[in-house]
């Protein structure tokens, strides 16, 4: 028993060496063998199950620990948690840290990571609060950036309004997610000059260390120059954004959460172009372990990416299996159906997106806001204009909207549904009428209600709009004028008696210079000025015509080659085939040279023996229509044709030259 005591002692030394060493591997052999002398070694059980965590064999080390369970008791509920996290059981470890008999520092830590992993950011909040009040050691500084973390996700994911916790900025991780709450805020400039500020601390911290390199320094800037990117993003910046993005993907980070954020940010850029990147960046968002980094809004963002870039891929089967797999997973979500519906029209199934969205309408009414809107508008690019009012007016979120009003009465007026025109505008008076009675919009609805009516010829009711309008502001002149205008046609007597309420002629003079508007820039009449008499006119005897004034008559331009001396040809008006003279057109430019009398004969010599072509032989009498002393153009030249502009994209083929063929000559 003596040499097995001082064996045991002598392995727990070789324990303590490795534990203070780093060798886990190590301590794990000579902790075999301690528990091969003593099976229910809790001290050993326990360095057991840390050396197994230390070297990331969380399965096995809870295997342990479930197997001795009733030996270790409430000894290793930290352990056992821990491991559950990280195998991403995060309910259980929820449940295991809930129940523990005592709640520990340490366990509230990993309390505060579960419940940020749950998403549950107010409890874990008031966690990281708590035990940043309650503690003091040398883990604060990482508490502190755990606690700004919680605040910016609350910020960019809940919209939370940022809340001042004293949290300083002297590291980058602080620097860090002070930005990304500030990007949930809308601050971006702010959020990317605060980027800036971590990266410049990121390198000033990284360079003391002699053993980081300048590729070490690069991958952990990655995380920084992603949101920088991101940033410009949204600031419309895509080039830059995009320059910056591809950076990050060729580092090759380890952070697989990292990658996948990247990658889909990248695809939202290039949408419906460069399709083939995009494929090959899918992959990237697909890595294991990606829903493990990031929130339920990434991934459904992600998802929602890869289901439209299957839809931009033709890959409508692909699409289909996506949305509906959204859908039920977001069964209030309105945007897979959205996608459902954008792959139908692709396919031009209208009818069938029309049933789809009015299903999703009639189950989902809280969220049928945006599904309405498609709806119409799918109406109307079939052509079903009423249906698609109907469609709107069935909307209470925007049914009394300034825009939803003005596009309403425009599709009645296309459809000359006047009634139902007025009627919109009715509702909409009545609603502003008991929600916000004499407000800017109210009056500014009954005014447009009033000159649509007099614009369709319903003076009777732009009556009461008017006279409305008028009570409220007894010096607009102008209402006053259209109530007289409109009773004028209805009321006589009460138009005199409105008209008495007009002001004076006096009072309505203005300092303006008639003249001077009239000759304006942007006067659409200009009136002419009189033009000066000499003397005076004398009276016209009664049933004398008035003699007009002869126009002289403009001298004919003369063509080039005209000769005054020869005689116009006299058929010069007719068209040339018609013509006396006419002999045809000679086809080939060889013909003049092809004999037509005995065989053997040429062009030249028979022009060599007709004396009419001699230069002794007298002049004959010019051909009617030429011009004796001018040199002709030569027969040979063709003018330049202009071909037509090919239509835009069309391809532009050059038809085939045809062979010239010779006379007739030969045998």
């Amino acid at each position: 028993m003596a040499s097995g005591g001082s064996s045991v002692a002598s392995l727990w030394t070789e324990v303590n060496r490795c534990g203070q060493n780093g060798d886990f591997t190590r301590a794990l052999k000579a902790l075999t063998k301690i528990l091969h002398e003593n099976r229910d070694d809790v001290t050993a059980l326990h360095c057991k199950i840390v050396c197994l965590i230390q070297n990331g064999s969380f399965k096995e080390a809870l295997n342990v620990m479930n197997m001795h369970a009733k030996v270790l008791g409430s000894e290793v509920v930290f352990e056992k948690a821990y491991c559950e996290y990280r195998l991403n059981r995060v309910e259980s470890s929820l449940k295991t840290i809930e129940g523990a008999p005592e709640q520990t520092d340490k366990l509230k830590e990993l309390y505060g990571q579960v419940l940020y992993r749950l998403e549950r950011y107010d409890e874990c909040k008031s966690v990281y609060t708590d035990l940043i009040r309650n503690s003091q050691d040398e883990y604060e500084e990482e508490r502190k950036t755990n606690l700004a973390a919680v605040v910016a996700t609350m910020s960019q994911w809940e919209k939370a309004p940022m809340e001042d916790l004293g949290l300083p900025e002297s590291t980058y991780e602080l620097c860090y997610n002070a930005a990304c709450a500030l990007i949930g805020q809308g601050q971006l400039t702010e959020a990317l000059n605060k980027l800036r500020q971590a990266e410049e601390l990121c390198r000033v911290s990284l360079a003391d260390d002699s053993d980081v390199t300048e590729e070490d320094i690069d991958s952990e800037l990655a995380i920084i120059h992603s949101q920088m990117a991101y940033i410009m993003q949204l600031q419309g910046r895509t080039d830059e954004a995009l320059q910056l993005y591809n950076q990050v993907i060729k580092l090759k980070p380890s952070d697989v959460g990292l990658l996948a954020v990247t990658a889909n940010n990248i695809i939202t850029i290039n949408k419906d172009q460069n399709v083939f990147d995009s494929k090959k960046k899918v992959k990237l968002m697909s890595a294991e372990g990606v829903e493990y980094k990031l929130a339920k809004k990434q991934l459904q963002a992600i998802d929602f990416n890869k289901a439209l870039l299957a839809m931009y891929t033709n890959q409508a089967d692909q699409c289909r299996k996506l949305s509906s797999s959204l859908q039920s997973q977001n069964p209030g979500h309105p945007r897979p159906v959205l996608i459902q519906v954008a792959q139908l029209c692709r396919e031009k199934q209208h009818s069938r997106a029309i049933e789809l969205l009015q299903q999703f309408s009639d189950q989902n009414p809280e969220s049928a806001s945006g599904i309405k809107l498609t709806m119409a508008q799918l109406y109307l690019v079939q052509g079903h204009v009423t249906k698609a009012c109907d469609v709107l007016r069935s909307i209470e979120e925007f049914k009394h909207k300034s825009g939803m009003i003005s596009a309403l009465v425009t599709m009645y007026s296309h459809e000359e549904d006047i009634d139902s025109a007025i009627d919109v505008f009715k509702q909409a008076i009545e609603h502003y009428q008991s929600e916000q009675p004499g407000s800017a919009a109210h009056l500014a609805l009954v005014r447009e209600a009033a000159n649509f009516k007099l614009k369709y010829g319903r003076k009777k009711e732009a009556i009461s709009d008017l006279e409305q309008l008028w009570k409220q502001n007894t010096n607009d002149v102008h209402t006053l004028a259209q109530l007289i205008s409109a009773y004028s046609l209805v009321d006589t007597d009460k138009a005199k008696s409105l008209s008495k309420h007009l002001p004076s002629a006096d009072t309505m003079s203005f300092n303006v210079d008639v003249d001077e508007l009239e000759n304006s820039h942007g006067a659409t009449y200009v009136r002419k000025k009189a033009a000066k008499v000499v003397g005076e006119s004398l009276p016209k005897a009664q049933g004398q015509d008035e003699i007009k004034k002869k126009k002289k008559k403009k001298k004919g331009k003369l063509p080039k080659n005209y000769d005054p001396k020869a005689t116009p040809d006299p058929e010069r008006w007719l068209p040339m085939r018609e013509r006396s003279y006419y002999r045809g057109k000679k086809k080939g430019k060889k013909k003049e040279q092809i004999g037509k009398g005995t065989q053997g004969a040429t062009a030249g010599a028979s022009a060599e023996l007709d004396a009419s072509k001699t230069a002794s032989s007298p002049p004959t009498s010019p051909r009617p229509g030429s011009a004796s002393g001018l040199s002709a153009a030569p027969a040979s030249v063709v003018p330049p044709r202009q071909q037509k502009p090919a239509a835009s994209g069309a391809t532009r083929k050059k038809a085939p030259q045809k062979k010239k063929k010779g006379g007739k000559g030969g045998w």
